[in-house]
């Protein structure tokens, strides 16, 4: 109310106790409304999981999916990954940086659970050049801030430095999702962010409202790893045979994540599907009654995560599995690249890789640029990781809720048609994709 002038009473609905108590300028609801037949709350009483969510997977594979979400297990594992993995309680200051249409605005609500203050936000993450979020955490008394792997990196590229313009004193925890967090990022928090804040990687997505693997306050920080397995949640990786990865080394360990056990935000279902085919098709035709979620990765020595990519978007050059974000983090060292997008192409009974690539403002790609950034992805990974081709665009396409569309891109290349043009923030950036010479030559 203080920086909201046109405030004039606040309504307050007495779900506990008929008091306002020092909320200024309120007033009861019964006081406010007498007479009009304002008749008492009523709480039913409901299953375990009665439907509370309809999500809309964010469409990076494909047609949306369209995911019914229970109650009673939606809320247990909020709390939980609030209150346990993350460390919040009454309090704390959470603040997500989300649309309405992606989970992580109702984790974020589900933080007044733990007795949690929430902050909103509706705009750009990027506005007055990163500031506007960075001033809210002083602001604001933000102790949890939750953002994105892309907002990291580019607050690195643009050169800011928050510890030298900011006082973040009450901040306590950085939380990052969306994509994986290269060790860079995890480099730029603690030079130049905060050095004594619990920096969670975390991972999960819209099909379980929630995180198969994340943070960990009583646990030290690899960078470049996420720090846990989920409590009460049966990950593991396992290979196309489906045998467990973990006592693998090396590239041994790659594989994909798999959910053995059910878990409290196993989704209900899906909307209007008969019989749950499309259901059981989207999770459990890999591996019969096991949850096969998408993502490729292994488990560290340190008992960590590394999220290499979506498993629908692996790169296989002569047979070689390679994660799209083996090669994001190499791309990100290279200072003239803002942004990228990786995919394969399909050539001569085998598979070639295909780097896109946005520079800054008036930087063309140029052969001293292409050498630097094959070297740094020869140097830091493997040959096969390196590009057959380094193609500059103007814009990279991606979904309402930020994540790039690597297989939209991959369609596009090979004249295939795109299913989920619906879901995506900018669908005009797909057509410079369309009818490239040079993907066409040797």
């Amino acid at each position: 109310q203080e920086q909201i002038d046109s405030i004039e009473k606040v309504v307050v609905v007495p779900v506990v106790a008929p008091e306002t108590g020092n909320v200024k300028n309120a007033v009861l609801l019964n006081d406010f409304a007498p007479g009009d037949g304002v008749s008492p709350l009523k709480f039913e009483q409901l299953p375990f999981d009665h439907p509370l969510f309809i999500m809309y997977s964010s469409g990076t594979t494909g047609v949306p999916k369209c995911i019914v979400h229970g109650s009673g297990g939606t809320l247990l594992q909020h709390v939980k990954e609030h209150r346990l993995h993350t460390d919040l309680s009454e309090g704390d200051v959470l603040f997500y940086y989300t649309t309405c249409g992606w989970m992580m605005w109702n984790w974020l609500v589900s933080g007044l659970a733990s007795g949690a203050t929430v902050v909103l936000y509706d705009g750009s993450p990027f506005a007055q050049e990163g500031a506007l979020l960075l001033d809210a955490i002083d602001n604001e008394g933000i102790t949890a801030f939750g953002t994105s792997a892309k907002f990291v990196a580019s607050l690195e590229k643009a050169g800011v430095k928050p510890n030298r313009t900011h006082n973040l004193a009450s901040l306590k925890t950085i939380l990052s999702t969306g994509s994986p967090l290269s060790s860079e990022g995890f480099d730029y928090i603690y030079r130049d962010f905060k050095h004594d804040v619990c920096l969670s990687s975390i991972c999960g997505g819209t099909d379980i409202i929630s995180c198969f693997i994340l943070g960990n306050p009583t646990l030290p920080v690899y960078k470049g790893e996420i720090q846990c397995l989920g409590l009460g949640m049966a990950v593991d990786f396992w290979d196309e045979d489906g045998q467990s990865l973990r006592e693998r080394e090396g590239e041994d360990r790659k594989g994909e994540l798999v959910c053995t056990i059910p878990f409290p935000s196993t989704p209900i279902g899906f909307w209007n599907d008969p019989g749950d085919e499309k259901f059981h098709s989207a999770y459990f035709d890999r591996f019969p009654n096991v949850w096969a979620h998408g993502d490729y990765g292994e488990i560290t020595e340190n008992g960590g995560v590394i999220i290499h990519g979506r498993s629908d978007a692996v790169l296989n050059p002569g047979g070689v599995r390679i994660g799209t974000a083996e090669i994001y983090r190499q791309v990100e060292k290279v200072d003239q690249v803002l942004d990228s997008i990786v995919v394969g192409q399909d050539w001569e009974d085998d598979t070639r890789v295909i780097l896109f690539v946005v520079l800054r403002e008036g930087v063309s790609l140029n052969d001293d640029i292409e050498s630097e950034l094959r070297l740094t992805i020869r140097n830091n990974t493997t040959p096969r990781h390196v590009p057959a081709k380094i193609i500059q665009v103007s814009d990279i396409p991606r979904t309402i809720s930020g994540k790039i569309v690597e297989l939209a891109v991959r369609n596009v290349i090979h004249d295939l048609p795109v299913k989920n043009t619906d879901a995506l923030a900018n669908p005009e950036a797909l057509e410079q994709f369309r009818n490239i010479p040079s993907l066409a030559e040797d």
